[in-house]
């Protein structure tokens, strides 16, 4: 039967159809096969030897005489980190200037490498750089909130193939965010307790939702999970500041990142995903009651008009299933 479910952080509803729904294993299966790429492109602004195509590099990772990691400014961000963030009226609307920091991780010198793919020292080496990077850009005055994401594959809005992430730091806090910071305020002010870890404390209580579990992050697909195998990557302990992830802990989230993305990769044949890591505004410092985490959203379904309308979403896979399906997956 179809049942609605509330998300706990949010209070948002879900519908979970298992009479609509698919077997997990039928995504791989309508999935079309991802073309094999070469290991260079000459036409690959990411490239190694490619390296004019780009700004010059804030961040760079080497090994001997070549770079393993690369950040560059992007060439075509929608920000620009020479402008003042002052708001101006315009007549009864609001407007400022468009400031921002926007910078391209390039992952891997190899054209034909993924996260799911590349060793775990450069999986390490990519989450590091996140960090570096976060607390570097949260340092300029302007800057009130950094987000970090990934887009893999055409679904997913990449718009190059060479493996990258990306970077954006920004003046305004999106009403978005800060709806979830309120609601996470209000469940503090009135029980006490962060809401993140005690959906994390339900969730590892009721175990079916649980993908796998170490000993500072728990990977699971969320009770109100929107869409199917939309997954969390949690830290136990709590913080609100991505930036402050130690080395152990860099440590696991590689592994659990990596074997999160493997996973994928194998069961649902190399899907289009989103990926990103959502962390308290920088401005606000540390906060009793907000949780940082990786969300990771496999491009699977499109919404339509329901979803658009109500803010609904319809998810056809039970999360437990998601769950199960990528639990049975051994990619070691």
């Amino acid at each position: 039967m179809p049942q609605f479910r509330q998300n706990f952080i949010t209070n948002e509803w879900v519908i979970v159809a298992p009479e609509r729904a698919k077997r997990p294993d039928q995504f791989a299966k309508e999935h079309e096969q991802r073309a094999k790429r070469a290991v260079h492109d000459a036409n690959c602004p990411f490239c190694p030897g490619n390296e004019d195509k780009t700004p010059p590099a804030t961040y760079v990772v080497n090994e001997g005489k070549s770079w393993r990691l690369r950040v560059v400014p992007n060439k075509f961000a929608a920000v620009n980190p020479d402008l003042i963030p002052k708001r101006e009226p315009v007549g009864k609307f609001l407007s400022a200037e468009g400031f921002g920091i926007a910078e391209v991780i390039i992952e891997n010198p190899l054209h034909n490498q993924s996260l799911a793919t590349m060793p775990i020292d450069f999986m390490r080496d990519v989450l590091k750089t996140y960090k570096e990077r976060y607390a570097a850009l949260a340092t300029n005055e302007h800057v009130n909130l950094v987000t970090i994401f990934k887009n893999h594959g055409p679904k997913a809005g990449t718009s190059l193939e060479h493996p990258h992430s990306q970077i954006i730091a920004t003046p305004v806090v999106p009403p978005h965010v800060r709806y979830l910071l309120q609601q996470a305020i209000l469940y503090h002010d009135t029980y006490g307790n962060c809401p993140h870890c005690v959906m994390l404390e339900e969730e590892l209580k009721q175990k079916d939702r649980i993908i796998f579990e170490g000993k500072h992050f728990v990977t699971f697909c969320s009770f109100a999970a929107r869409t199917p195998f939309e997954t969390r990557i949690f830290p136990k302990r709590h913080s609100s500041r991505f930036d402050s992830i130690t080395d152990e802990e860099l440590d696991e989230l590689a592994y659990a990142l990596r074997t999160l993305l493997r996973k994928l990769y194998a069961g649902l044949n190399d899907p289009d995903y989103n990926f990103v890591i959502s962390s308290s505004p920088t401005s606000d410092g540390e906060l009793h009651y907000e949780h940082w985490r990786l969300v990771i959203v496999p491009k699977l379904t499109t919404p339509a008009g329901f979803e658009i309308g109500t803010g609904v979403f319809i998810n056809t896979v039970p999360p437990e299933d998601c769950a199960k399906f990528l639990r049975d997956i051994n990619v070691e």
